[in-house]
């Protein structure tokens, strides 16, 4: 009985994180109430309530289900023991374009992300959040590159930060690209090699060593 209400619980708060994502790139977030997420959801706001705390909660909860096959290959970029944390890495890349390009709900979440999430009023929590994990994921591809550095895969010389902010800003900016004009690019075809050739500059390019004179 206990495990027959437990498997209720979990079936009612997917639904309701499903009703959630529908309704968030029907209508917008901030255009979005917990009410319209309860009738998509065929259940009370009372049930919503019951598993988040506000819309701001839902919201990342949201989000964050469709970063957890991320999780895995991250911790092992990290992992001083993993023989090839760069290859960990671009992994990791080419999954976050690839199945963004393939995945509807992949893709339906980052839209809402990107394109359809005011940060005003009672979002101000979730940008805070979306700022610490922006700050979290930076710290990984950090101690990603620098694991890569010690096992040999990149330049000992390799200026970290630029490196980093460099991935950062081809992936985000390759999912805004792929949401904004989508069919422009076939980022699922080409995720791989535009991953690989990111990661060949930074083997190569003088432009992101230590004693580069860009810094």
């Amino acid at each position: 009985m206990v495990r027959r209400t437990k498997e209720e619980a979990l079936e009612t708060r997917n639904r309701i994180l499903d009703a959630a994502e529908q309704v968030f790139f029907e209508k917008g977030v901030s255009r979005t109430s917990l009410a319209d997420i309860a009738q998509a959801a065929g259940v009370t706001r009372g049930a919503i309530y019951w598993h988040f705390a506000n819309k701001g909660d839902l919201f990342t909860e949201m989000f964050d289900r469709v970063l957890l096959p991320l999780d895995e290959l991250k911790a092992a970029s990290l992992d001083p023991e993993e023989p090839d944390p760069l290859g960990r890495m671009i992994d990791i890349c080419i999954l976050c374009l690839r199945d963004t390009a393939n995945d509807p709900r992949r893709r339906r979440v980052f839209d809402i992300l990107f394109m359809k999430c005011e940060f005003v009023e009672d979002m101000g929590p979730v940008m805070a959040r979306c700022q610490n994990n922006m700050r979290d994921g930076l710290e990984s591809m950090r101690g990603g590159v620098r694991n890569a550095i010690s096992k040999g895969q990149l330049p000992a010389d390799l200026e970290v930060s630029r490196a980093v902010s460099m991935i950062h800003a081809f992936i985000s900016g390759s999912l805004r690209d792929m949401l904004f004009l989508p069919g422009a690019f076939d980022f699922g075809e080409h995720a791989e090699a535009m991953v690989h050739a990111l990661f060949d500059s930074l083997r190569t390019s003088p432009a992101l060593r230590r004693s580069s004179a860009n810094g």
